[in-house]
């Protein structure tokens, strides 16, 4: 493998970052707040050390398939390392460990935060947390391949490294034009709910802040008590939708918009049982909270029964009451949302419908050949067969997926988190879903995790967010070697 051409490609990524960090530092000047500064630091080391990265590395090599998976990991995780410098430089975070697994969690969409006094963070700070949801959200590699020219060539590998699926769909010939065309589309749907929650009340640093948030799935919010700061049940629903529309395939908004209308939608078997999934979780929710007698009506337990289940399951993470008070068959559930996810080619994270879906499948295809043991039996998605590579792929990061899931468990038990408490904050930064429960609940912060934990936690982040393969495919000694 040439190390030329994948830090060639990072020093690129950290000096568009550097300069992003002069959006937060606008804002923030022109509140008269005093982390104008720190960002200003940040920027300029930022820049510098992107400079330097990429002087060192020049090359015109285009990236190769082991190149392109070192790029995305490495890149993810610089990109992280430098988004940590505003929040140390201006001590919103005490500690750097505690800054990285800040920005992690802001680039992979987690949600999860160590930032205690949220309410009292300066706006640039509040502004840098959200917009790190909302590059991560649609990918920095991918956005990379948008804006930059001549990143096309090799451009197709890094883009399959970055947005790994089961069941990928390419939206135009061009690997070019499908970033530009995703991200096109994430903007529009952004923009359309910074007008909506400006109309229903919110004001607009608020609203650019929570739309970030919302379309990328992640969950920071400018308020410690999240949505749940505002008593207001129109905004709790157009939260709701948006958070429904980013769990949902970006391909068929694309394939709706270029001719085929609607029916994509009615036709697409992964969106129905992600749609069945969210309706029968309200329902027994909302069911199991009004019984319980943890809401006074039965309109207000169906409101936060929606939000809190299409929250989990698209892995945002937003609360608008502490889900850790509801009953045990309640909290059962959204654990189990959190293993689920939302649909292969959204923003969310975790294991993904469309996995579960071809699993199902699977299994019933398996036992339906113990009666006629010569049939026949690979299941079909939306009328096309999934091959026997693709199983075996999906099968094989469902073990996978468990095995991290259960080690990270163990470990987090070993800095004293009790049972729930460990399982839930792995399942939930795995996920990419931010809180969890006990004593990661949604009322509470990461903070109280010692350093190793958090690092632990950082990477079930990364992990999650690249989905296995591109992270640990780099732990294979012949990855490293040459040719």
């Amino acid at each position: 493998m040439d190390i030329r051409p994948v830090f060639n490609t990072i020093g690129v990524l950290v000096i568009i970052l550097g300069l992003l960090m002069l959006v937060p530092m606008s804002v923030s000047f022109c509140f008269h707040q005093n982390d104008v500064w720190s960002f200003f630091v940040a920027a300029a080391i930022s820049v510098g050390l992107g400079i330097l990265i990429k002087t060192a590395s020049n090359t015109t090599k285009t990236p190769g398939v082991k190149e392109s998976f070192a790029i995305v990991t490495l890149g993810w995780i610089i990109a992280a390392a430098v988004g940590a410098l505003p929040f140390v430089i201006y001590k919103a975070c005490p500690t750097y460990h505690d800054a990285f697994f800040e920005a992690m969690s802001g680039l992979t969409t987690t949600g999860a935060t160590v930032i205690e006094n949220v309410d009292a963070q300066p706006n640039g700070i509040l502004l840098w947390r959200s917009l790190l949801h909302w590059l991560g959200g649609m990918g920095i590699i991918v956005l990379f391949i948008a804006v930059l020219p001549g990143a096309g060539s090799g451009g197709s590998r890094l883009f399959k490294a970055e947005v790994p699926g089961p069941l990928p769909e390419r939206i135009v010939p061009r690997i070019k034009e499908s970033a530009k065309t995703l991200w096109l589309i994430y903007v529009g749907f952004t923009v359309a709910e910074i007008i909506l929650l400006c109309m229903a009340g919110m004001n607009l640093f608020d609203s650019v802040n929570h739309a970030f948030a919302t379309m990328a799935t992640g969950g920071f919010s400018t308020k410690a008590a999240s949505i749940g700061a505002w008593a207001n049940p129109g905004l709790y629903w157009i939260i709701t939708v948006f958070m429904f529309l980013a769990g949902i395939n970006f391909t068929l908004y694309f394939q709706a918009s270029s001719g085929r209308k609607l029916k994509v939608f009615f036709q697409d078997s992964e969106l129905k049982l992600y749609f069945s999934i969210i309706l029968v979780a309200i329902t027994l929710i909302t069911a199991n909270l009004y019984l319980s007698v943890s809401f006074q009506s039965f309109r207000e337990a169906l409101r936060h029964s929606c939000f809190q289940v299409v929250s989990v399951i698209t892995t945002t993470g937003f609360s608008t009451v502490d889900f850790n008070m509801w009953p045990p068959f309640s909290k059962a559930i959204l654990i189990i949302l959190m293993l689920i996810g939302g649909c292969a080619g959204s923003t969310a994270g975790a294991i993904k419908v469309s996995r579960i879906l071809a699993l199902l499948k699977h299994g019933y295809k398996e036992s339906f050949r113990f009666i006629y043991p010569r049939a026949v039996t690979l299941p079909k998605i939306n009328g096309s067969p999934v091959s026997r590579d693709t199983l075996n792929t999906i099968t094989a990061f469902f073990f996978l997926y468990l095995i991290v899931f259960a080690g990270g468990s163990l470990i987090m038990t070993g800095f004293g988190l009790d049972l729930v408490s460990a399982c839930s904050a792995v399942a939930a930064t795995l996920g990419n879903v931010g809180p969890g429960l006990m004593a990661v609940g949604p009322a509470v912060t990461y903070h109280p995790i010692p350093a190793f934990g958090k690092w632990v936690l950082s990477a079930c982040m990364l992990l999650g967010r690249l989905e296995l393969f591109t992270v640990l495919v780099l732990f294979i000694p012949d990855f490293w070697r040459k040719g």
